[in-house]
């Protein structure tokens, strides 16, 4: 069996996972609790508020991405600011090019050590103009931004009580605070 059949079979068989393949390895995590939810929802509401759509982009939570750092490679980030057109690519196995990706978060988990390190390789691989971390682990908020050769030429940190402008490249003005990245309810 290879890793693709096995990355299906895992998604089948755990289906409150989230199974990805990363440069090559293949993991499985659970969902998430509801402080993890309600950051996904209330940066929804930001960018709504920020005029994403009418700027023509979309907000998407777990929305596969094609990854190059491998054959099989594929990540499904926990929010994406995506290309309204992101649909009129192929997708292969339910995930799009990164072409159409503009920013993808991931709020950490029980894996936090792959969001910082591995995640942030292959989406820099992978040119996604801007990667962010709200690192419950370590309590900041970390950006990263302007992808050239395989990795991030920007890397910030944002401690709660800072706020946190999101790079041009993104395609809304917007700033926010750290706080709200770390646990979604504060304003």
């Amino acid at each position: 069996m290879n890793i693709a059949a096995a990355a299906d079979r895992l998604t089948r068989d755990l289906p409150c996972h989230r199974v990805e393949i990363l440069q090559g390895r293949l993991t499985a995590t659970p969902h998430d609790d509801g402080t993890h939810a309600l950051i996904l929802t209330r940066l929804t509401e930001a960018f709504h508020g920020a005029g994403a759509r009418t700027a023509g982009l979309r907000t998407l939570q777990a929305l596969g991405l094609w990854l190059p750092s491998g054959p099989e490679d594929y990540a499904v980030p926990d929010f994406s600011v995506v290309e309204q057109t992101f649909m009129e690519s192929e997708p292969r196995e339910h995930c799009y090019a990164p072409d159409a990706f503009r920013m993808v978060l991931e709020v950490t988990g029980d894996h936090w050590s792959d969001d910082l390190a591995i995640k942030a390789a292959c989406y820099a691989q992978a040119g996604i103009p801007v990667y962010l971390v709200a690192d419950r682990h370590h309590d900041e908020v970390v950006l990263h931004a302007d992808p050239e050769a395989g990795k991030y030429l920007t890397r910030e940190t944002y401690k709660r009580g800072t706020p946190l402008r999101l790079p041009e490249s993104v395609g809304v003005s917007l700033t926010l605070p750290a706080d709200r990245l770390l646990d979604g309810d504060a304003d």
